[in-house]
């Protein structure tokens, strides 16, 4: 069963549901940072996914103007995609990386920029996480799946 209003169904998400994600999606970084529940860059995700897929709470891919065309990233998009959908992974593509990289401290004058492209979210080891933000992300995929919108786009708004 679908938790959509009748102008989400008819008109796609509304655009206060889409903030409300973003800002869940930014609580959810900022609360699982601190606990080592993250872990940045493709091939980084793609051994973590390999190793512990039940682990895995949500996928975020994110690219910019920059990336778009990129076919080699594309691919390794659209392997994730399917590991996570056969895994039953939450996936919600993000826009807006510069944010990104400053809700999760990887933006370092000078350095070598982090790969942001892909951003897992894993249970802490000790307990399941049960966080209420994380509940609003996962039933917005829910919802958005639905409405055949299998990889939905989330802008992270600059704050």
């Amino acid at each position: 069963m679908c938790n959509m209003t009748f102008e989400e169904t008819c008109g796609g998400i509304s655009s206060e549901r889409m903030e409300s994600v973003s800002k869940a999606i930014e609580e959810i970084l900022s609360s699982a940072l601190p606990q080592g529940c993250v872990t940045a860059g493709v091939y980084e995700a793609a051994k973590s996914l390999n190793a512990d897929p039940d682990n895995v709470v949500l996928c975020l891919l994110a690219t910019d103007e920059e990336h778009a065309g990129d076919v080699a990233l594309q691919i390794h998009f659209t392997l994730i995609q399917a590991f996570c959908c056969e895994n039953d992974i939450n996936i919600v593509r993000v826009s807006n990386m510069r944010r990104l990289a400053e809700i999760l401290g990887e933006s370092q004058p000078g350095g070598e920029p982090e790969d942001l492209h892909c951003v897992l979210v894993t249970n802490p080891p000790s307990t399941s996480w049960k966080d209420p933000a994380l509940g609003k992300v996962n039933t917005f995929c829910k919802d958005c799946r639905c409405l055949d919108q299998w990889l939905p786009v989330i802008n992270l708004p600059d704050r």
